[in-house]
């Protein structure tokens, strides 16, 4: 459905992009802020919104070649100035982190992320963990310190606004 009206010529690029980032972003980030995610999947994610972006946006006539091509993705990203899917969901998850931390103790889900369990991993490399994919994003985002900075909720939350602005497209493996 949402494919034949991104390919509407008669609806404005404006309006296309407005229900691609309620619609189709708010659908495939909910609950992303317990996801760990692979490279593979973190790619996956990236091809796709940039297909639609491409969509949205169509081809567009180059004067110096003279001929009609399609935008690369750093054209893609200059001309819509919003983070990507997979930015969204890092962000996301450092925010469900800094929410946890600020919980009590004796709260279930705090109690979860700390708790260890008495099993064995299988054979091979082991999977990504969440705790690991925050640790990760922490450093990206918010630089050395960031696990003090956590229990301010105020602070918190300024950090990862600007943090947003600061990893805006920067490159995801």
């Amino acid at each position: 459905m949402l494919q034949t009206f991104f390919r509407n010529k008669n609806i404005s690029k404006i309006l296309k992009l407005r229900l691609k980032s309620t619609i189709r972003d708010t659908t495939l980030t909910y609950a992303s802020e317990t996801w760990t995610l692979r490279k593979r999947e973190r790619k996956q994610i990236n091809i796709s919104e940039t297909k639609v972006y491409r969509r949205i946006l169509g081809p567009v006539y180059d004067n110096k070649k003279v001929n009609w091509g399609i935008l690369t993705n750093k054209e893609i990203y200059a001309m819509v100035k919003k983070p990507t899917v997979t930015e969204t969901i890092r962000l996301n998850r450092l925010c469900w982190f800094g929410h946890i931390q600020r919980m009590e103790e004796n709260i279930i889900p705090k109690k979860v992320l700390y708790m260890n369990l008495e099993t064995t991993r299988l054979r091979g490399r082991p999977r990504k963990r969440w705790q690991e994919e925050v640790r990760e994003d922490g450093r990206l985002v918010v630089g050395r310190g960031w696990k003090k900075r956590v229990y301010n909720g105020e602070e918190w939350k300024k950090i990862l606004r600007t943090g947003s602005r600061r990893i805006l497209h920067m490159p995801m493996e």
